[in-house]
């Protein structure tokens, strides 16, 4: 099975509390509209968002009701978590989804203006940090977080990302609050910003570290998996909405377990659906969302997960950003329970399935999998100009990364590739005769 910036303003916090939501009265034979705020390009919260809305399974699920209203779903998308806490808070949004870091201030707004939320389940996650990662220009030459003491970094203050930038410089014994410029900006103007050379670094969230590194404009420095803490993706919805709608949310809950089913089964068709309705390359769509991508799908909320979230409160009080959040209070499994039925317990105790490395021909809708490094360069070798990505997993966290893209090591004939510079010097350092070697090289020994 297979995984915004967010300081949210007074005034946009307390809109009006007029509004369409599906949470108002309505009789019965009346339309009832349920608002679902969701974040197309944030990849990991496609099963709740963009690969759900192009399946249809909510709307045939709430058709299949019968209890005597229409139903009509009008979905809204965002670049961030910050502007669906804002429209739930205000009545508007019902069900929303978005990043752990998010979510926690999602709780603590919607408790502070007396509209509670809730977490009712998990969309995409890595259980080591992987969606997120620190990236640099490509011609950098910077290669290991140390060296970004007294440099400009761009990130989105209260994210994942920034949680992950924090955690980092950290154990790098930098302070992150005075070691850095930090400056707080949305993904596409950091990523533009990069771009420019006005920053030195960009921390960000799925998918633009893997969408810059594919378009060559950018190249990975810290791989969050390093952290080996988990990040996720989730849904939550309103606590007046679920109480008085729970069959319209358990409806929602299973079509978005239905969809998960789906990407689970059929990866690259589901990338592909992504991919059009996001204008992302599919091959970044499936480096993240794939077979054997750095994000795991399961609706099941997990302990390993809300033991994080309650570590990650500690990140956004030191911002500033909330004060104590009740995690215990926030987490309400007992729709995804009641529309998973048995089968709840199965997936809370699945397991993500081991990385493997993974090549996708052009021109096909299967891709290939191979038991090693190797033997992907091997095929990738012969078939050079067939080649529509090829992804192998870091040999030391197993984030999948562009083959292309990786720093690769060969120690005797054995060839490891790494997401970032400072993991394959960490494997060498450790490993005598072992040495970083370009792809071009690396192919030319598999070979």
């Amino acid at each position: 099975m297979k995984r915004t910036a967010v300081v949210l303003s007074t005034a946009a916090l307390l809109l009006p509390l007029s509004g369409c939501g599906g949470s108002a009265e309505a009789g019965s034979g009346s339309t009832v509209t349920v608002t679902v705020g969701y974040q197309s390009k944030t990849i990991n919260t496609v099963t709740a968002g963009t690969l759900l809305r192009s399946l249809g399974y909510f709307e045939r699920d709430l058709n299949a009701l019968h209890d005597g209203h229409t139903y009509k779903v009008d979905w809204q998308d965002y670049a961030t978590g910050a502007p669906i806490t804002a429209q739930m808070t205000a009545g508007k949004i019902d069900i929303g989804s978005m990043g752990d870091f998010p979510l926690l201030i999602n709780a603590a707004r919607g408790k502070q203006l007396g509209k509670p939320t809730r977490l009712v389940s998990v969309t995409g996650y890595n259980l080591r940090g992987g969606l997120n990662t620190v990236v640099t220009a490509p011609d950098s030459a910077l290669t290991s977080l140390t060296d970004l003491k007294g440099k400009k970094v761009s990130t989105s203050i209260g994210s994942a990302a920034d949680g992950t930038l924090v955690r980092a410089l950290q154990e790098a014994g930098i302070d992150p609050d005075e070691g850095i410029e930090k400056l707080n900006q949305q993904p596409a103007v950091g990523a533009s910003a990069l771009a420019a050379g006005s920053v030195d670094a960009l921390s960000q969230f799925v998918a633009w570290p893997g969408l810059l590194t594919y378009q060559g404009k950018a190249k990975a420095l810290y791989d969050g998996a390093q952290l080996n803490l988990p990040t996720f993706h989730g849904v939550t919805a309103r606590e007046d909405f679920a109480k008085r709608r729970p069959a319209v949310l358990q409806a929602f809950l299973k079509a978005q377990s239905e969809a998960t089913d789906y990407l689970n089964a059929h990866p690259v068709a589901a990338a592909e659906k992504v991919a059009k309705a996001t204008e992302l390359p599919a091959e970044v769509v499936y480096l993240y969302n794939g077979a054997h991508g750095i994000a795991t799908f399961d609706p099941a909320i997990k302990p390993r997960l809300v033991a994080a979230l309650k570590k990650d409160v500690s990140v956004l009080k030191a911002a500033k950003l909330t004060g104590d959040v009740d995690v215990d209070a926030f987490v309400d499994d007992q729709y995804v329970k009641k529309a998973l039925g048995a089968g709840y317990a199965t997936q809370l105790a699945a397991e993500p399935a081991a990385a493997a490395s993974e090549v996708w021909p052009k021109g096909s809708e299967k891709t290939l999998a191979f038991k090693s490094p190797a033997e992907l360069l091997s095929y990738v070798g012969r078939h050079r100009n067939g080649i529509r990505a090829a992804y192998v997993p870091d040999a030391t966290t197993g984030t999948l990364w562009f083959a292309d893209k990786a720093v690769w090591v060969a120690d005797g004939e054995e060839l490891l590739p790494f997401v970032a510079p400072a993991t394959a010097k960490a494997y060498v350092s450790g490993h005598g005769g072992a040495r970083v070697i370009t792809y071009a090289d690396a192919l030319e020994q598999a070979s």
